[in-house]
């Protein structure tokens, strides 16, 4: 199996003060929900993160069915391009799928759809509405990450301006609707949002 990778370095700032990554969603962690809702499709796991963040995500990590790296931040606040390419420069495997840390409701099954979508191409990017998914897509690891590494050489700090530099294919609406729930794609950003999460959970 391949692995994954989840972003974390994120300043939360919708969130409040709090870490959104470690926040307690209905008694686990959101990035440990996220990261078990991985396990039976990925063999390993990479999480990108702040030095800051590193003991807290550790302890949140504790006793995961597989292996984790950490790839911090040499350069914290770069935007989710720019940790996306980090976490994919630690990816032991030629492909990986990339999550935000706060998609506790992601589809295993969407996810391995996505890995069999990818192969033998770079990437396999889920489109909703017209609306790239960057950060809910499979990634050959070596492509992208020297992808981002152009898109943040010319100065292009857009999440989706990789692509124009790989070989993808796009999973538009109807295929999403075929394989998912849409649910899968839900970010927590806000208290409310949290809250309203946590409600479904318990």
């Amino acid at each position: 199996m391949p692995s994954g990778v989840i972003v974390a370095g994120g300043r939360s700032t919708r969130f409040g003060d709090a870490d959104k990554a470690v926040a307690e969603l209905a008694g686990v962690p959101m990035i440990r929900r996220v990261a078990d809702r991985l396990a039976g499709v990925v063999e390993s796991l990479v999480v990108n993160c702040r030095d800051e963040q590193t003991d807290a995500i550790r302890a949140a990590m504790a006793g995961y069915d597989h292996p984790v790296r950490y790839a911090v931040d040499d350069e914290p606040d770069r935007g989710p391009m720019a940790g996306i390419r980090n976490g994919l420069r630690a990816v032991p495997d030629e492909y990986a799928f990339v999550a935000a840390c706060d998609m506790p409701f992601l589809d295993p099954d969407f996810v391995a759809y996505l890995f069999d979508r990818a192969e033998s191409c770079d990437a396999a990017v889920p489109r909703l509405d017209g609306w790239f998914e960057p950060t809910h897509a499979v990634y050959r690891a070596a492509a992208m990450a020297d992808a981002c590494d152009a898109a943040l050489e010319r100065g292009d700090s857009r999440v989706i301006a990789p692509l124009t530099d790989v070989e993808y294919v796009v999973v538009e609406d109807e295929e999403v609707d075929a394989h998912a729930d849409r649910s899968t794609f839900e970010n927590v950003n806000t208290r409310e949002e949290f809250e309203a999460a946590a409600a479904r959970l318990s």
